[in-house]
């Protein structure tokens, strides 16, 4: 694991100090990706050390955005730290807790800062992935949930492509979510607007993912309503 790794110097814009944050080197070996695009790795979870933190002021962001924060959230974190004294060291390699502790620690400044909806939600959906590794599925959910909360509010606020995907992409991912945190119903609304799209034609696996999950949806739903008593209507039944 130790060779996938590596140390680069960086200055934390917050308290303008040098810092030192490990780094995953980008050859790494693909097993499987999940049906809300996580990826599985053989030898090193990159997820791990996606959030950077500095070990001086305690301020923490994913590496794409550590040293891009502006000069208006600098001065919010200065003012929350003030007075406070932090000792933080997440260098070298990391456990999944030391990773979630990060992403926890990412999530608090994001909101602090009031970024965008979804950087937000990106984060908590890796939060949830490390949630599932660790298979604490009841944290899982309350991670995934949030991702497709603030996914479909930046739909409604951003503009495309958001957190790198397209509309299309972001509409299957936040059904794919409300799917896998039992909102069957819910997410069947997103997988129709992905299939009946005429771009999705030219997405052949984006639609085969769109098209598997539409049908896994509709059978948790339609087994819910006759668990609950519910009849299920012959058209319900032929969508």
């Amino acid at each position: 694991m130790a060779d996938a790794l590596y140390e680069a110097e960086r200055i934390c814009k917050v308290c303008e100090e040098k810092i030192h944050v490990t780094k995953v080197r980008s050859r790494l070996i693909t097993e499987k990706q999940d049906s809300d695009f996580c990826m599985h790795y053989r030898d090193v979870n990159p997820y791990y050390y996606s959030v950077w933190v500095c070990p001086n002021c305690g301020y923490a962001a994913q590496e794409a955005e550590f040293g891009e924060i502006s000069s208006t959230a600098v001065e919010l974190v200065k003012k929350f730290l003030a007075g406070r004294e932090v000792s933080v060291d997440f260098s070298g390699i990391r456990t999944r807790e030391q990773a979630i502790a990060t992403y926890k620690l990412a999530i608090f400044f994001a909101g602090l800062t009031k970024q965008q909806n979804s950087k937000l939600a990106g984060l908590y959906l890796r939060l949830g992935w490390l949630y599932r590794e660790g298979e604490q599925e009841e944290e899982e959910q309350l991670a995934l949930a949030k991702a497709a909360e603030l996914f479909d509010a930046a739909m409604a606020k951003e503009r495309f492509p958001i957190g790198g995907m397209s509309e299309l992409n972001l509409l299957y991912l936040v059904g794919e979510l409300l799917r896998r945190t039992g909102k069957a119903e819910q997410s069947l609304l997103y997988f129709n607007k992905v299939v009946s799209n005429p771009q999705a034609k030219f997405e052949k696996r984006l639609m085969d993912m769109a098209r598997d999950a539409w049908h896994a949806a509709r059978e948790e739903r339609d087994r819910l309503k006759r668990l609950a008593g519910e009849e299920v209507s012959e058209e319900q039944l032929g969508e």
